[in-house]
């Protein structure tokens, strides 16, 4: 799902380019080929053709990860457009709360309110753990894009793949094959392509 959710980099950088005018040098063309090719190899030869199925059929992990993805680039455009004027910590406070606002309707609109008594102590601290860690990402991401180039900004936060794949190797044993692991390579390469330019 990771590497998928990563496209939204390779996306938000056409975007800034498209809606932002935002340059792209010879470096920052070679630094997106290389992240889509990476993110490519990161990703199961048996999921790549099935995505078109995957599509098709909706409710698919991958459907979601692509649909991850895609607003994941819109945010970073959206909020490089909305803080231009704003600062970044007041930007992050409305966002934070519209994000509150639409989470809690969701979970009414499935019928899960009643749920929220039942989650168990360890499960709700680990919540409440990537509660603050989200926070603290964004207060950091939107200080960055505000003076910073979205096209760069974003593909030095999508890094933060490197702890996700450190993470899943220790924590949860996950293995990764060379293919995986070249794409990771390519991915991070082609992210220091994009901050060189």
């Amino acid at each position: 799902v990771a590497p998928i959710d990563k496209l939204s980099t390779v996306l938000a950088i056409i975007l800034a380019l498209v809606l932002l005018g935002e340059p792209v040098s010879l470096w920052g063309a070679g630094g997106i080929v290389a992240i889509t090719a990476g993110t490519l190899l990161m990703v199961e030869p048996s999921e790549l053709s099935g995505l078109p199925r995957a599509l098709r059929g909706g409710g698919s992990w991958l459907t979601f990860a692509l649909a991850s993805a895609l607003f994941a680039a819109l945010t970073s455009i959206l909020g490089k457009v909305g803080i231009s004027g704003v600062d970044p910590t007041l930007g992050t406070a409305v966002r934070t709360m519209v994000v509150l606002a639409m989470a809690w309707v969701i979970v009414g609109a499935q019928g899960h309110l009643g749920e929220v008594r039942s989650v168990p102590g360890h499960e709700l601290a680990f919540i409440v753990a990537s509660g603050a860690a989200t926070c603290a990402s964004w207060l950091a991401y939107y200080h960055a894009l505000k003076d910073g180039p979205a096209s760069v900004v974003v593909p030095i936060d999508k890094l933060s793949i490197l702890v996700t794949v450190a993470v899943s190797a220790a924590a949860f044993h996950e293995r990764f094959t060379p293919r995986y692991l070249l794409g990771l390579t390519l991915m991070c390469a082609g992210t220091a392509a994009m901050v060189v330019a």
